[in-house]
């Protein structure tokens, strides 16, 4: 007998889950041809194919397959602080001591290569436009903090953030960007005029094929560049660092970081589908925004005149006055259920009793654990120590951890039925009953 929910409604017999592989056939082919030639290693026809197939997609000239995302994006942060700051010394990393602004509500593999590399992340508040880096923060930043020369963008939940107004500034301010586009595979921006794929937008830019992104390997990512001297440096590094030499000679640190042709082959039967995938995603989208519509919530939002999502995650934002009391410390969270109101927590706990995955948005990096002695920068100054005891400032800006405190990234598997669907939609309906 199916289990019914406190809702009336039954829960799901299969999970259905926040964003899985979705799997075509071609992709055990390709890695049975990586067995049957032998070429299991990190080089290889599966590793050839999509990097030249990948940055033909993306506009760029060359693209280097490395074993995942969070590689890509540290050998960016590395190559990066070496292009601003000269070769370190083999026990220094390239940011020695430096300052780096970064996103702020985002992923911490996003952050954790300015620590790889002995930078300390300066954090950047997020706007409410797209939840991604706000501009005017970023302005503010430089003006406390003129010396810095480097900027991590990423790229939430598929959304492209407001990639021409922040490079304006970095190039005013004489800043390298990295660009994080893990999560924004295939979506595209309208830069000057031309649209254009993200992670070709920066100086520098990274793509993931994690298991729940929208093009999977199991694992896996790619470095991004126009630059065949940086193409070819990230190559090396990715293996060893190894020199040209007869016996294995090593003038610099070297990582194991480049894809296998295995995983490569995952990734090459995936792609041909990736607009199958944008497709699927978006109708996701577009359901909940047109059955949600009449609840005190909204979509998590972008530029339509500027920007196409992956719509990689779907997400909501509930209302200010229809959000019910809750409370979290670092590793949960209670709430009271009042008539008319709901809040993530129960939204969540809810969806989850029939059998369904959803997800916290991305706790901000300036309230982790980790990073709280770290600098955090909102529009209006330093972001910290704000509060007053003899003095009214009025509400203080903390636009990431509003959003974390009121959203929630919902269901989002492109296997998931309209008919699943619609039982999801209902079940957040019941939730503000």
């Amino acid at each position: 007998m199916a289990f019914v929910n406190r809702t009336g409604l039954c829960a799901f017999e299969k999970r259905v889950y926040l964003s899985s592989p979705t799997m075509h056939g071609d992709e055990a082919r390709y890695m049975m041809e990586a067995y049957d030639t032998n070429w299991m290693s990190t080089v290889g026809k599966n590793i050839d194919s999509i990097e030249n197939q990948v940055a033909e997609m993306l506009g760029v000239k060359y693209a280097v397959a490395l074993g995942t995302g969070t590689s890509s994006l540290h050998l960016a942060t590395k190559l990066a602080g070496e292009h601003l700051y000269g070769i370190p010394s083999a026990n220094e990393g390239a940011l020695c001591n430096r300052l780096v602004f970064a996103d702020d509500m985002t992923f911490a593999a996003s952050i954790n290569p300015i620590g790889y590399e002995g930078g300390r992340a300066v954090f950047i508040d997020t706007e409410y436009d797209t939840w991604n880096m706000d501009p005017a923060a970023l302005e503010k930043a430089f003006s406390l903090y003129p010396e810095v020369k480097l900027v991590t963008l990423a790229h939430l939940y598929g959304t492209p953030g407001k990639v021409e107004e922040i490079r304006n500034i970095c190039s005013r301010h004489g800043a390298l960007l990295i660009e994080d586009a893990a999560e924004s595979l295939g979506a595209e921006y309208l830069l000057c005029g031309q649209w254009k794929q993200t992670g070709s937008l920066g100086d520098f830019g990274c793509i993931s094929f994690n298991g729940n992104k929208i093009i999977t390997g199991s694992s896996g990512g790619m470095f991004l560049t126009d630059s065949r001297d940086d193409a070819d440096k990230v190559r090396k590094w990715s293996t060893q660092s190894r020199e040209a030499a007869p016996w294995y000679e090593h003038e610099e640190i070297g990582y194991n970081y480049r894809m296998s042709n295995v995983i490569a082959g995952v990734v090459r039967g995936q792609l041909p589908y990736l607009q199958q995938h944008l497709e699927q995603k978006k109708a996701i989208y577009e359901r909940y925004r047109d059955g949600l519509k009449d609840l005190p919530v909204k979509m998590n939002p972008f530029d339509a005149e500027r920007s196409k999502p992956n719509y990689w995650l779907s997400c909501i934002i509930i209302d200010e006055s229809a959000m019910c009391r809750q409370v979290r410390d670092g590793r949960n969270a209670l709430y009271i259920s009042e008539h008319g109101k709901s809040c993530p927590t129960e939204i969540l706990e809810t969806i989850a009793s029939f059998n369904a995955e959803g997800r916290p948005i991305w706790k901000p990096m300036h309230a982790q654990p980790i990073y709280m002695n770290h600098p955090f920068v909102t529009a209006e100054g330093n972001g910290r120590a704000r509060s007053n005891a003899y003095i009214d400032e009025g509400k203080i800006a903390d636009v990431g951890m509003d959003i974390f405190r009121r959203g929630l990234c919902l269901p989002s598997d492109n296997k998931m039925t309209p008919e699943i669907q619609e039982r999801i939609i209902e079940i957040i309906r019941r939730c503000f009953d």
